[in-house]
């Protein structure tokens, strides 16, 4: 297992470095010039040269990867080019609102997509199976911005039940800074919670037909011990693989939500700094989103192994 774990983790430099290149040069493939946007069309060809000159714009863009990396690997992940603040100490500082915007979406969306899936497999083909499968379609079908717009005007607005944007402390020691976090946890948790109801049915379903549901029926198990102890822990396996991909989406999906609600974590910085072409900050954030999903990744893999006793790692 150890052994594994390593390679699984070395498996992830080439990825992050791939992943780099890509984002790097669509970076530059963007219209629009950062030093323009810094110094206003009024600028003269002379300024913007210098300009250009003493940010490195100038040179080619394989050589500014270079450097880029070059610094990354002495963990310099340079400076604005908006506001010449560091990177990294940025970044860090959005991450906690975007860590608990993250887990209580995570939450919410267990917790409707679990007992939905199991009710619906038990209970297959009835009315609750067939709402269970609408409300799966629907999350599907409706775009994050437009769930978040509705449950603005409509849960904030018209209702007034909570607050509409922004965020007020932590979630987990605020009452305050908790319901901030719900209109924005709510509009991410659905949308993962009807890709992870729909496994969890399938796969309870696909237990549930197996021998040795039918041989713990026989023994005179109660229904309740047979699903949850014997059909649930088998079914819950490739949920464990939609949750471990669902954190980088929840992660990815925030750029669009945090913006929406103007909730100041990672996914808001990237979206406002791609906006200004700033490119190291864009950088920074898109390699910590890959990395959080690339670890989350391996640590679904070591899971399986906890879950299913069949499964062993050579």
């Amino acid at each position: 297992m150890n052994t594994y774990i390593i390679r699984r983790l070395l498996q992830v430099i080439p990825v992050l470095l791939i992943a780099s290149i890509i984002t790097f040069s669509l970076m530059h493939l963007v219209p629009g010039d950062p030093v323009i946007m810094m110094l206003g069309d009024d600028a003269t060809a002379e300024d913007i040269a210098h300009m250009r000159r003493i940010m490195g714009l100038d040179r080619p863009i394989p050589v500014q990867y270079v450097e880029w990396m070059g610094g990354l690997f002495r963990g310099d992940f340079g400076r604005s080019l908006r506001d010449n603040r560091e990177v990294l100490p940025t970044i860090i500082s959005r991450i906690p609102a975007s860590f608990e915007l993250s887990l209580v979406s995570l939450i919410i969306s267990l917790g409707i997509a679990i007992p939905i899936g199991i009710i619906s497999a038990v209970k297959q083909n009835t009315w609750f199976d067939h709402f269970g499968r609408f409300f799966a379609l629907f999350g599907l079908c409706v775009p994050n911005f437009w769930m978040g717009l509705m449950l603005i005007y409509i849960v904030g607005f018209l209702l007034g039940w909570l607050p509409l944007y922004g965020r007020a402390g932590s979630v987990f020691t605020s009452w305050t800074g908790f319901k901030h976090s719900l209109l924005p946890a709510i509009t991410l948790g659905t949308a993962g919670a009807t890709l992870t109801m729909r496994l969890l049915r399938s796969g309870m379903l696909e237990v549930m037909r197996q021998d040795y549901i039918r041989t713990a029926r026989s023994k005179g198990l109660s229904e309740r011990i047979v699903i949850y102890k014997h059909a649930l822990r088998n079914g819950l396996l490739s949920v464990i693989t939609v949750v471990g991909l669902s954190i980088g989406q929840l992660l990815g999906g925030s750029v669009i939500v945090e913006t929406v609600f103007s909730w100041p974590g990672v996914g808001r910085l990237v979206f406002e700094r791609f906006i200004n072409r700033d490119v190291p900050m864009v950088m920074g954030s898109m390699m910590f989103f890959g990395l959080v999903f690339c670890l989350n990744i391996v640590l679904v893999d070591i899971m399986y192994a906890f879950l299913d006793p069949r499964i062993r790692y050579d």
